[in-house]
């Protein structure tokens, strides 16, 4: 659990620092879709974090079955921690839902209409659509309406991610073995500052297309 989780925090903060491109240059966002395309390496990627995420989720809800069955109607209880438990760490699974539930939302706009349109040719999705990735996100996130409301669906998603990654990272490496008196209080300030560094990226994207949307509409 500890170590697919870690590995999917890694993933974040490198697709974090790819999607805040799109902001800064639209055009070095677009070299950056086409060498993560089609490409074989990319693939072998997909199916890795496929594989990751799978195995991250079954393994939450193996640990909350466990947990129920050991401590009645406590969930994902941290051994030791006897006060002051945090909001999060009692709701794990519901985040995990939250995140996996807007996962799909992502990979459909995203995935399903960038990466899976090329290796199809455009048959999911017209190719134009696929071929200029900055063309897809600014349409996507400023067309009048539906823009607005696909950047508040984000925004909320992003803010149950840092939850979940608030409480993960920290959990994560107090399992693996920092878990004396001197490292508790500095990995929970770790945990906070790597969800941090892994949602800001995304929310910047998704706040600075919601006003540049909100401007079209006025």
């Amino acid at each position: 659990m500890s170590l697919t989780g870690l590995a999917l925090v890694l993933f974040l903060l490198f697709h974090g620092c790819m999607n805040v491109v799109v902001v800064i240059k639209p055009e070095a966002y677009d070299a950056i879709c086409r060498f993560l395309g089609a490409n074989w390496y990319a693939l072998v990627g997909t199916l890795g974090l496929a594989f990751l995420v799978v195995v991250h989720f079954c393994y939450a809800i193996y640990l909350t079955i466990q947990n129920r069955a050991a401590r009645g109607n406590d969930r994902y209880a941290i051994s030791g921690k006897k006060e002051g438990v945090e909001w999060e760490s009692e709701n794990m699974l519901v985040l995990g839902f939250c995140v996996i539930g807007f996962l799909v939302l992502h990979l459909y706009n995203f995935w399903f209409k960038m990466q899976l349109a090329e290796i199809t040719e455009g048959a999911t999705a017209p190719l134009e659509l696929a071929t200029s990735g900055s063309h897809y996100v600014i349409a996507l996130f400023t067309t009048k309406v539906s823009g607005q409301i696909y950047c508040v669906l984000y925004l909320i998603w992003l803010c149950a991610l840092w939850l979940h990654l608030n409480h993960g990272v920290w959990s994560a490496l107090h399992t693996l073995g920092w878990n004396n008196l001197v490292w508790m209080k500095r990995i929970k300030v770790i945990g906070c500052i790597v969800a941090t560094l892994a949602v800001l990226p995304f929310m910047i994207v998704v706040l600075y297309y919601f006003g540049y949307g909100i401007g079209l509409l006025l």
